[in-house]
This record gives structure tokens, sequence and C-alpha cells, in this order.
């Protein structure tokens, strides 16, 4: 029986990329591996509960038990851990952002960008990581697809909404939840017939316009919003998100931003990459909603994309990255090619179109990060006369 063993960092969120981690531990378990789980903490009862995944032995901790056909690095903090460890046979990378850019540019960023150049073999999610490994690190990196489940995502044919749904996640800074939430008030300025629904986070901030705060929802909860929509914006600044193309299997038209990251997975028909401003970002929002041929072709463009990219598709193609690496065969190592080459949507059309008040907020940056800005949002300063006087103290310094 071949033994694997998977790395898993101290910062664990209960997030996709969690979820991607142990249904690829499933994977190799189905192809009758063993698989050794290290972790901060216990983590068994979490995974069988929420993932299903079963027959993993979990250590707390990274004191290694024996010695493994391959090991996996799951975070560039564990990528040392897994390179030091002398009895691993293989020893491997499994990349799901390019987690340099969760940082400014600095130390932390730099040691990240040092973990893709450990000798350890990367195994990417998505073709523009891959494509990174390989120009920028020299690293012969394979990869698998974005799929979706879709015995889940899929479209219920239930009339849609004139609505947008928004994954709403502040506490993730690629997430850009700011530059979401103005196109969304443009959006809503332009159109107040238009329903706004923000989802994946508990956190319920004051939001200067009408919208619903759905808090966190399981996969058949997003499906189910997914079909009530017209159209979803998902915003990721490093890798590509699982959640459009799990949007586009449940028939949702989707808007994400015009950067190199998405123009390497994300198809030409089913998306709108727009200008990662929020009149841009609302423009393109606006086509879908005003254009229902638009929309329904999205839709189905979407569907039939992902018809095909089930789980068990991306299973078999990180499987047989797995089966390479452990035989020592010789795959081919090409720098993928981009898959999205429409020109990003532009908001100048409608920025005359925008009313004087909804501009100056957006001109104005009026999003304060500091103390008092932060108090000000929850309203904290207007219920509290104490921390109106502090205010109003520090205002003076």
């Amino acid at each position: 029986m071949p033994r694997a063993a998977w790395v898993l960092p101290y910062e664990i969120e209960n997030s996709g990329g969690f979820r991607t981690v142990f249904q690829h531990i499933g994977c190799l378990l189905e192809h009758g591996y063993q698989c050794d789980v290290y972790a901060p903490a216990d983590l068994k009862r979490t995974v069988e509960r929420y993932f299903g995944v079963y027959g993993c032995r979990y250590f707390t901790g990274y004191r290694f038990r024996c010695r493994y056909d391959i090991v996996f690095a799951t975070s560039w903090k564990t990528a040392e851990i897994v390179k030091k460890y002398p009895r691993a046979i293989k020893k491997a990378y499994f990349i799901q952002d390019f987690e340099a850019s969760f940082y400014p540019l600095g130390t932390e960023y730099l040691s990240a960008c040092n973990s893709y150049c450990q000798g350890l073999y990367p195994i990417t999610i998505g073709r523009w990581l891959a494509r990174k490994m390989i120009r920028e690190y020299h690293a012969s990196a394979q990869y698998f697809d974005f799929c979706a489940d879709v015995q889940v995502y899929k479209n219920l044919w239930k009339k849609r909404e004139k609505a947008v749904c928004f994954i709403y996640q502040p506490h993730k800074p690629r997430r850009c939840s700011e530059i979401g939430l103005r196109a969304l008030e443009i959006v809503r300025s332009m159109r107040p017939d238009v329903k706004i629904y923000l989802y994946g986070s508990d956190r319920k901030p004051h939001i200067p316009f009408a919208c619903e705060k759905l808090g966190c929802l399981s996969v058949r909860q997003c499906n189910a919003l997914y079909n009530r929509c017209m159209v979803g914006l998902c915003i990721s600044a490093t890798n590509p998100s699982r959640i459009p193309f799990e949007m586009m299997a449940a028939g949702l038209p989707v808007v994400d931003v015009y950067l190199e990251n998405n123009r390497y997975d994300m198809p030409q028909e089913g998306v709108l990459l727009a200008h990662y401003t929020p009149q841009s970002i609302a423009a393109a929002l606006l086509t879908v909603l005003d254009d229902q041929k638009k929309a329904e072709s999205m839709s189905q463009y979407g569907q039939r994309y992902m018809a095909d990219r089930t789980l068990q598709h991306g299973y078999e193609q990180f499987y047989q990255a797995v089966t390479n690496i452990l035989s020592d065969a010789e795959w081919t190592c090409r720098e993928p090619d981009r898959v999205y080459e429409t020109a990003p949507v532009y908001g100048e059309k409608i920025e005359r179109q925008i009313p004087p008040e909804v501009l100056r907020r957006l001109n104005s940056s009026e999003i304060n990060h500091t103390l008092a800005g932060t108090l000000k949002q929850v309203r904290l300063l207007r219920s509290s006369r104490i921390l109106r006087c502090i205010y109003r103290q520090l205002r003076g310094y």
C-alpha cells in the first residue's frame, strides 16, 4: 500500500481551500493509498462531519511517524517542513493560490516566493499557477482544472430574480470586498429594482445601499442562490476562485476582474472580465442585467463548459500528476496558453449616469480603515457618548 502524508499549516480556516485539500486526500484514499494528515490540531471529527472523508490517520504537530512514498506541502509555511524530511521518496507541493500575494512586499512575501524554490513538485489548481511556476520558478508544474460538483451545482430551471449575488468576504483581502461593494452601490443607484445578495461571511457591516446579508451558506444553499439571481459577482485578485465555476455549473453568468490570474482559466463566453474599477465592474453587471439574450447565452455556455468538468475529472488529472511524480515519468511541461482573450469591460459609458452623491462617495474613498472609521461603520460613535468624546479628543491632536 503506497503511503502519502499531507502537512497542513497552523492557519486553518474553514474555507474552500481546506475542502479542496481533503477532497484530494479522498481521491488518494480511493486509489488505495494510506493517507496521514499532520496538522496543528485533531481534525478527524471536523473532516468526517463536513467533508465526508474517512480513513485518514491524524497526527497533531509535525513529527513524522514513518517513511512515505510522497509528502505534500499545502502552504508556503509547510514547504520547508516537507523539504527537510529525509524519509520521503517524493516531495510535492499542492498549490491553490499564489500565497505571496497575501502579503505586502516584504519578508513574508519573499519567504512565500522562496517556498516555490525548494525543489518540491508543484501540482496546482488551474493553469495560471502552473504557468507561473514554470516561467518564474523553473519548476516542472502539473495542474488540474477548476471543476464543480455537478450533483450539487446545477440549473434548477426556476424563474430568476433581477438580482446580483456577491461573495462578500472582507476577512480575505484578495476578495476585494470594498471594490465589489462600490460597484454594487453604482448598480443599485442606477437600477433601484435590482436586488443585491451578500453571502460568504457572517460579518454584518453598515452598507450604504439596500441589500440582503445571507451570511455563510451551505453548498446547497449556494446553488439555490445561484438559481435565484441573474448574475454573480466573484472577485479574486490572486488565483481564480472555484466559485465562478460553480456559478456557471448552476447556469449563472459571472463577472470577475480582468487580471492575468483569471485569463488562463476563465472561458470567454460564460464570464465577463471587467477592468478593476467599481465603474467597470458595475458596467459588466449591468450588461448582463439589461440584456436578456446576453444573459441567456452566457448561462447556456457556462453549463455546457462545466458539463465535463466534474469533480471526478479533476481527481483523475490530480491522480495522473501524482502517478507521474512517483514513476519518474517524462511528462510534457508546457506553459499553458491564455483562454480568455476578449477585451475587458470598461466603465466610461456609465460614468455620466451615476448619481452625483454616489460618484462623490466613490471619488472620496470614503471607506476608512482607522479605528474611528471602523467605529463609525458599525455606528458605535453614534450610540456611545463616551466614544464620541474620545473621538473628538483624538481629532484635536
